[in-house]
């Protein structure tokens, strides 16, 4: 049975059944399903916006739980990163210092990987700030515990050493000193005793008889033994570990160059050979190239109390003798 069809007649005010021709159908079963197909569209389309498939909610919550876990793992480098910078402070300030070995640069410390494109693989994935962010504090987390296992093996290599460093390290008085009777002045400036003008005085001097041994203060090899301008006749001893101690206005000495020597043994007798106002050794220790205090090495020698009259009677202005 065919579908009727009517259509308004203007002319007569009513309507009036008419069959369409084959054209007109044909465009009515097309906007038809224009329209339809249109409708399921838009319905199907805001379904999809308004309510979320299974499979939709749960890369959500995947999603949701990576991003807590990077969270995790964030913090958990942070912490990392504390316990390896008080690492790092105690490395430094205390085993280093303990063992007189430098610091590791802050450069080396915290260099990073400048000039390589690490992450550009990252680039392309799903929260990628996030996953570059939380790689890079990772690999220089790495970078930094492989620095700091290499510190620590150099400073048990150094440990290791300790017993010979002892050893070689200037730790007694030059002179047989105990009651310090010798000691006649110390290390800074003082008005020189010939020129009469104020100079910086490079080591300590001990007043002592002409023929008074001198001793090597440390385990060592001697490198220089001769006449030095100003200094006289004098010896000097290399004692590896960035240590070097001179001997000056000796009037013999008892070694030669290349010997080896260890602590306390005679390597001269004192004098006043070269600049010099009497009988006396000055003596002087130098680290690094450095020129240090000699007083701050007589820890074998002098208990407590020595060390303090060893440092009152060192800070004596009247008795520099060169």
């Amino acid at each position: 049975m065919h579908k009727l069809y009517y259509k308004y007649d203007s002319k007569k005010g009513r309507y009036r059944r008419y069959t369409p021709s084959r054209h007109e159908r044909w465009w009515i079963y097309t906007r038809r399903f224009l329209l339809g197909t249109g409708s399921g569209i838009g319905a199907f389309l805001l379904l999809s916006i308004l309510v979320q498939s299974p499979r939709e909610r749960e890369l959500i919550d995947k999603n949701n739980a990576l991003e807590a876990q990077y969270d995790v793992l964030d913090k958990r480098l942070d912490l990392a990163y504390d316990i390896l910078d008080k690492l790092q402070q105690r490395d430094d300030n205390l085993y280093r210092v303990i063992l007189q070995a430098d610091p590791i640069a802050p450069a080396i410390r915290q260099a990073g990987y400048n000039g390589t494109n690490r992450y550009e693989a990252l680039a392309d994935m799903p929260k990628k700030k996030l996953l570059i962010h939380t790689t890079k504090k990772l690999d220089i987390l790495e970078k930094q515990l492989y620095i700091e296992s290499k510190s620590m093996d150099d400073i048990v290599a150094d440990l290791k050493q300790q017993d010979e460093k002892i050893k070689c390290v200037p730790a007694i008085q030059p002179v047989s000193n105990r009651d310090l009777k010798y000691t006649a002045s110390g290390y800074g400036w003082r008005t020189d005793p010939i020129y009469g003008t104020r100079k910086f005085h490079k080591g300590m001097d001990f007043s002592a008889k002409i023929g008074t041994d001198i001793y090597a203060t440390g385990n060592g090899k001697i490198t220089f033994v001769g006449w030095k301008s100003g200094y006289g006749r004098c010896v000097i001893v290399d004692h590896g570990f960035d240590y070097e101690t001179l001997y000056a206005h000796m009037s013999k000495t008892k070694v030669h160059r290349g010997q080896k020597v260890v602590r306390g043994q005679i390597i001269g007798l004192v004098g006043s050979s070269g600049k010099s106002t009497g009988p006396h050794l000055h003596y002087e220790v130098h680290y690094k190239n450095h020129i240090m205090n000699p007083v701050n090495y007589y820890f074998m020698d002098l208990n407590a109390e020595d060390y303090d009259k060893m440092i009152d009677i060192a800070a004596n202005h009247g008795k520099v003798m060169d």
